[in-house]
């Protein structure tokens, strides 16, 4: 074919995309559906014209237009790897772990039983063979990413529902995919009637070979641009290839399924990306990737929708009944996952709850679309697939496809509507007054120092300020007055509201380089958390997620036991450095946040809420400072490392914002600018790389480090360490209760603890110990000792004690001074008789 026609036609197809769009919002319809509807209209056009002779000029444009080289590779190899991937960069995963399981539900065990349901369906149906019908079960299982995201997107569904849709069209088509290559293997190999243990036990083949093949090309790719920090264009042009390459090395060098490398790759940089690349390098390779993947969407819609002629061309009478089972049995295998499944997880407290009308909308949500129709290429490319196969899955597959995007694609919208899923739920709606009150106070200032400076005439200012000014009177009067919200909601609101201005706050601290690159998905994530708690839980709901901004996860747990019992530290010491520098950011995000609950939500909600406002954020900057304060007693060092780290860090943003008033000013010209921010980045850079935080504690070390026992030789420290008894502790735990009998003394080796006594808690950390005054007085233990950090400690028993205090003088002076500071006379507890002549220890 003419090149200079092709190229003409691929043009053309261009100008026909950025049509649709903006046809699309005229006609209040799905972007994909007029995708879909142009590209049929322009094969059959180009049909009609190339069969009559009253248009024989056009023919070559219409040869053009039906002979473009469209194979199903074209789709699986060249636009599926970039919706796939552009969709896993920009999923929120840690929001989706919140769903991970209706949306694995869906992703999974919904197109399993979707290509079981459709498969033996149409084996009673028809006279295809079993192989053949779960083909197409695996063929129409799979919801497309393109289509159902960009339709949930334009009509504002919750978020919610569309992260769960997001997450299920995305995932279940790399499981309908690898389902599709082991139920056309046995189509190819001729065997009629596979078991269903036949071809699951080659699924986790598919699954693990992608997974791994994603995975070691999506890390070496970040490894490689990390290299290249001062090189955006370079970095970006490598993310280019990653999809494709993951997507060859998985089909071709593993015989895995390609989607799943494709969408682990995606996973995997979208997890590690943001730690190892700038900010700005991120947010434009996500503008680029943005840009591709709504290229390639549409392509692969248009391109589709001109095969749907040439699929169809070929349909019977009886081929239509077949559509019609295809399409009872899918929606009815999704139906049963739906409000059977799901409910039943739910009910076992497996799941999180779903509202039947989330699930309404999920069942007709379930588009089938572009990759629906490439995988029916593809089975009607195979020569070693039977002729009449391949005629009964390509229009088995087009049909449903068609249904799907024109009966279900345009119904979406009033279906969501009359859910009522589009409507702002009266909280909702009473945020939104809250948003345009803010909003207007704002303007109000910013306008009125405009018109200051530019010395507008006063008679004009008069009145467009009094205009304004009645505009946000009506507006505070219903943010104040809106109706059916309660004095809690109001607190909701204000919560909901001081959430969103600490994310905002975490954005400016990220541009700014405050909070490194490392933390910034970390935080941002609790600001997710806070929100969406104040939203379902109101204030309960939003002191939930503050407590877990701060908890040790499971993780943190695990590399805890991984030290403890194997000696492993390398994952713990990331993790706690992690911790570190997660608490000093957030503890200097808190304290910026009073400005705004008197600037702003005084104003709108009242004293009483402000008031209430502050006295959580109060609790929540205590809490933050006490897990510092028990980092801080563990490892006083680094604390100092990190804190001087953030200082130079602080030095270096504002440094280069002079650099940039003075260039905007043209006190400075570009060469001298650049050379400036040059030199401020290579400095950026060094003060990027976090300190080293090392907690790895031999056995022979644990006693040695203890400055109580300086005194000691080396023959008694070996005994101590032998009559010394290791407790580990979890932060929270309870070390010693109220009232428990006295008979042994802790000593901190690692972590921190916390003695609540009555008049003010008193904070100890490694190197210090409790214990030793209820001991001595031998009384009941008056106070509760709590660990605030993960803790090693040393106990020793209360008769080994007391010959240890007779023997060493250094802890003699420990115990004087800590019974100063609770008030006890010091006479009382350690005997003026008691000489440490001879330094023997404990025997």
């Amino acid at each position: 074919m003419d090149i200079i026609l092709i190229t003409t036609v691929i043009a053309s197809l261009f100008l026909v995309i950025g049509v649709a769009e903006p046809l699309a919002t005229r006609l209040r319809l799905p972007y994909s559906v007029i995708l879909a509807i142009l590209g049929v209209l322009i094969a059959a056009g180009a049909t009609f014209f190339l069969r009559t002779s009253l248009t024989d000029a056009l023919n070559p444009v219409a040869m053009a237009i039906l002979g473009l080289p469209i194979r199903s590779n074209v789709f699986l190899y060249v636009l599926l790897p970039t919706l796939l991937f552009q969709a896993t960069l920009e999923m929120n995963l840690r929001r989706m772990l919140d769903d991970w399981m209706p949306i694995l539900v869906l992703a999974v065990v919904a197109v399993i039983v979707a290509t079981v349901t459709v498969g033996y369906a149409l084996s009673l149906t028809s006279a295809l063979p079993l192989a053949a019908c779960l083909l197409v079960g695996a063929i129409v299982s799979t919801t497309d990413p393109s289509a159902v995201v960009s339709i949930f997107r334009s009509i504002s569904a919750p978020q919610r529902l569309a992260r769960i849709i997001e997450g299920e069209s995305l995932l279940n088509d790399a499981a309908a995919i690898a389902l599709f290559g082991v139920f056309m293997s046995f189509v190819m190999l001729g065997v009629p009637e596979p078991t269903l243990a036949e071809a699951l036990g080659r699924f986790p083949v598919l699954i693990a070979g992608g997974v791994a093949a994603g995975y070691a090309v999506a890390r070496a790719a970040v490894w490689g641009m990390s290299l290249f920090g001062n090189h955006e264009r370079a970095q970006i042009t490598m993310s280019i290839a990653v999809p494709y390459l993951a997507y060859v090395v998985a089909e071709q060098g593993l015989q895995a399924s390609g989607v799943i490398a494709v969408v682990t790759a995606g996973l995997t940089m979208n997890l590690t990306g943001p730690g190892r690349l700038r900010p700005q390098t991120w947010t434009s390779m996500m503008e680029v990737w943005n840009l591709l993947s709504h290229w390639a969407g549409a392509l692969i819609f248009i391109l589709a929708a001109l095969l749907i002629p040439r699929l169809l061309e070929e349909v019977r009478i009886g081929d239509f009944a077949l559509i019609g089972v295809v399409i009872v049995a899918a929606v009815a295998a999704r139906a049963v996952v739906l409000f059977g499944l799901l409910p039943l997880l739910t009910r076992l407290r497996l799941s999180p709850v779903v509202e039947r009308p989330y699930r309404a909308a999920i069942l007709w949500g379930g588009l089938r679309g572009a990759v629906t129709l490439a995988l029916a290429l593809a089975v009607t490319e195979s020569i070693r697939v039977p002729v009449e196969v391949k005629r009964v899955v390509g229009i088995l597959a087009t049909g449903f496809t068609v249904f799907t995007l024109i009966v279900q694609g345009s119904t979406l919208r009033h279906v969501i509507g009359w859910l009522g899923l589009d409507r702002l739920s009266p909280l909702d709606d009473a945020l939104s007054r809250q948003v345009v009150a803010v909003a207007l106070q704002t303007v109000r200032e910013d306008v009125a120092r405009t018109t200051e400076n530019y010395d507008l005439s006063r008679d004009i200012v008069r009145s467009e300020a009094k205009r304004f000014g009645e505009r946000l009177d009506t507006a505070v009067d219903e943010a104040e007055a809106s109706v059916n919200i309660l004095d809690r909601d109001r607190i909701t609101l204000g919560l909901i509201a001081l959430a969103g201005h600490e994310r905002d706050t975490i954005l400016n601290r990220v541009r700014e380089r405050t909070i490194s690159v490392r933390m910034a998905d970390r935080v941002l994530l609790d600001a997710d958390q806070l929100i969406e708690g104040a939203r379902a839980g109101g204030r309960s709901g939003y002191q939930r997620a503050a407590r877990r901004t701060l908890a040790y996860s499971r993780g943190f747990q695990l590399r805890v036991a991984l030290q403890r019992r194997l000696g492993i530290t390398g994952p713990l010491a990331r993790v706690t450095a992690d911790r570190f520098e997660l608490l000093l950011s957030q503890r200097l995000i808190l304290r910026d946040l009073g400005a705004f609950i008197e600037g702003r939500i005084r104003r709108i909600h009242g004293r009483r809420v402000a008031d209430l406002l502050h006295e959580l954020l109060s609790r929540r900057i205590e809490a933050a400072d006490a897990a510092l304060d028990g980092l801080r007693l563990q490892y006083p060092g680094y604390a100092e490392e990190l804190e001087r780290r953030f200082i130079r860090r602080t030095a270096l943003r504002l440094e280069e914002r002079e650099y940039i008033a003075m260039r905007e000013d043209g006190l400075i010209g570009a060469e001298v600018y650049a050379a400036l921010q040059n030199d401020v980045a290579a400095r950026r850079s060094r003060a990027e790389d976090r300190p080293r935080l090392d907690i790895d504690l031999q056995r022979s070390d644990l006693v040695r480090q203890f400055p109580l026992f300086k005194d000691l030789d080396d023959a008694a420290l070996t005994r101590l360490g032998q009559a010394l008894q290791t407790a580990y502790v979890n932060a929270g735990d309870i070390v010693v209760p109220h009232g428990s009998p006295a008979g042994s003394v802790y000593f901190i080796a690692s972590g921190a603890v916390e003695i609540e006594a009555a008049n003010a808690p008193l904070r100890l950390g490694r190197g210090e110990m409790f214990g030793q005054l209820a001991v001595l007085t031998r009384r009941p233990r008056r106070a509760q000792v709590r660990a605030i950090a993960p803790s090693t400690l040393l106990v020793l028993d209360e008769a080994r004690f007391h010959k240890l205090l007779a023997a060493s003088t250094a802890l003699q002076n420990a115990v004087r001074a800590s019974a100063e500071k609770r008030g006890v006379d010091p006479t009382d507890l350690i005997p003026a008789q008691v000489s440490p002549v001879t330094a023997t220890g404990p025997r």
